[in-house]
């Protein structure tokens, strides 16, 4: 490799103290470096002709997935720097960065394709998402989540596959994650644990108002919809999607979220030889957070 793109989470690195060394670092083994801000990302976007071949993402797990979204239309590999506490997709900490850049200077290293996900919101029919059309659509890599909005009232939400009635889930609200996503919201709310090389989607209740609730498993390949439903004849719920725990969009009763797999994929270097369950031993006994 020799064109990076490197994107600081200024919180993380507030100085730019290891931006800079990195950066030098890659300018003085005679390769390119352009330097990005995680708020500049954030509110410009990336310029799709960017010529890059990796983006170095420092922060942490929260930092790339934020990012995920912005570079998925890039199609190249990103390598995560953990700035953060306990790094899962972000395996290089600190002491390592250089060792790490000598790795992709060389072409050492393994990618992993991580699915992401797409909803698109289907208002009911006398109400218009914020750019007035008729459709709103999102990308997210760990999860997109329906949720009761603020204070209110339990929330009833039908799930659909492939247009067929799964269940109806009255309680807090709904989480559809990838396997990537399966060790985060998913994995609390009581979800199964997914190899990130399954091509699935989990759909797991939160807060159930049911003695047995249960998470159901289905192909990345099915299409799941998620419709607003009124709990009390005289209200209107009212509900919020969030995806990757980012974008916000309001929802009322009859509005739909139509989840499936998105034509973009999250491409994550990995250097460690450790494999997914070492690391899942090692994350999820500590009692740390992920």
């Amino acid at each position: 490799m020799d064109r990076f793109l490197v994107i600081t989470n200024e919180r993380k690195d507030r100085d730019n103290a290891i931006t800079k060394e990195i950066e030098d670092y890659i300018n003085a083994s005679g390769r390119k470096c352009t330097l990005m801000g995680l708020l500049d990302l954030e509110d410009k976007g990336i310029n799709p002709d960017v010529d890059v071949e990796c983006a170095i993402v420092l922060g942490g797990d929260g930092t790339l997935i934020r990012c995920a979204a912005y570079l998925m239309s890039l199609d190249i590999p990103i390598l995560g720097i953990n700035l953060g506490t306990i790094g899962f997709l972000a395996e290089i900490e600190k002491n390592h960065i250089f060792e790490a850049l000598d790795r992709l200077f060389a072409d050492d290293y393994k990618v992993e394709n991580r699915i992401m996900l797409r909803g698109e919101l289907r208002k009911e029919a006398n109400r218009k998402p914020p750019d007035n059309n008729d459709t709103l659509s999102c990308h997210a890599l760990n999860d997109i989540v329906i949720t009761r909005k603020g204070l209110s009232r339990i929330i009833s939400l039908q799930i659909y596959v492939n247009d067929e009635l799964v269940d109806d889930y009255r309680g807090d609200g709904v989480i559809v994650s990838t396997p990537t996503g399966s060790t985060a919201y998913n994995l609390s709310a009581g979800g199964p644990i997914i190899t990130p090389k399954a091509d699935v989607m989990v759909i797991t209740p939160i807060c159930p108002h049911s003695l047995s609730p249960r998470s159901v498993v289905v192909s990345a390949d099915d299409v799941v919809k998620v419709v607003v439903r009124r709990s009390k004849k005289t209200q209107y719920d009212e509900a919020i999607a969030t995806f990757d725990g980012q974008t916000v969009i309001d929802l009322r009763t009859d509005d739909e979220i139509y989840i499936e797999k998105a034509q973009y994929k999250t491409k994550l270097i990995r250097l460690s030889k450790t494999g997914i369950y070492e690391i899942l031993r090692s994350k999820l006994t500590s009692g740390s957070d992920l």
